[in-house]
């Protein structure tokens, strides 16, 4: 009965509708049965990245792995004007065969779209960037920020941003770094510490600008 989360639901589904890649589940239907809106989307197998980071010892080149296929499907969402806006963990599915699919673009604003107009703050705390903090509007780099927060937990089992309360997180986000890679995961190879500290930059501008360009730099 709400007609705004009625619209996020179908703009999460169209969104989704758009973005046929191995990478991120696949949305077959969308349609109203009577006054009920639904969605079929694909079954998955396996869990998310949240508890595979919990329950798993990975090695470094399956955690590259893992992140290497989130870039390729954020990658193919910018390079179709998505932006996802809530990329975490728990968004993120692994398959029993080792392929990820990102999940959720419930939050994702398609080009052009003024469903999350500025000053509206959505997203995770951990894993939103200074501009979504502030209430700017995201775009691809805002991804990346999330994605280098995804990447800095997966390579540590920590998050770079974590504090008690949501406020003090949002405060450590605008005003402080992480803590340096090398020093939580020692051994931490010194170029994908650049990858890192590059995404996570306070700066849109000092980022890499899309998921593309995270890729070419985790490859």
């Amino acid at each position: 009965t709400d007609e705004m989360v009625r619209k996020r639901f179908q703009r999460e589904a169209q969104s989704a509708a758009l973005l046929s890649h191995p990478n991120i589940i696949t949305v077959y239907e969308l349609g109203f049965e009577g006054e009920q809106l639904f969605m079929a989307m694909e079954l998955l197998d396996g869990t998310d990245l949240k508890h595979v980071l919990t329950s798993r010892k990975l090695t470094l080149d399956d955690k590259l792995g893992v992140v290497e296929q989130i870039c390729e499907g954020l990658a193919f969402a910018h390079a179709h004007e998505i932006v996802h806006r809530d990329l975490k963990p728990a968004n993120i599915h692994v398959l029993p065969s080792g392929k990820v699919k990102i999940m959720d673009f419930g939050l994702a604003r398609l080009s052009g779209s003024e469903m999350t107009s500025t000053g509206m703050v959505m997203g995770t705390p951990h894993y939103m960037s200074p501009e979504q903090v502030r209430g700017a509007k995201a775009d691809a780099r805002s991804d990346v920020f999330a994605l280098g927060c995804v990447l800095y937990e997966i390579i540590t089992g920590r998050k770079p941003f974590d504090a008690e309360s949501m406020h003090a997180v949002l405060f450590k986000i605008m005003q402080e770094e992480p803590p340096p890679l090398r020093q939580v995961a020692p051994g931490t190879p010194e170029a994908l510490v650049h990858v890192v500290e590059r995404a996570l930059s306070k700066s849109p501008a000092d980022r890499f600008q899309n998921a593309g360009e995270m890729l070419a730099g985790i490859r």
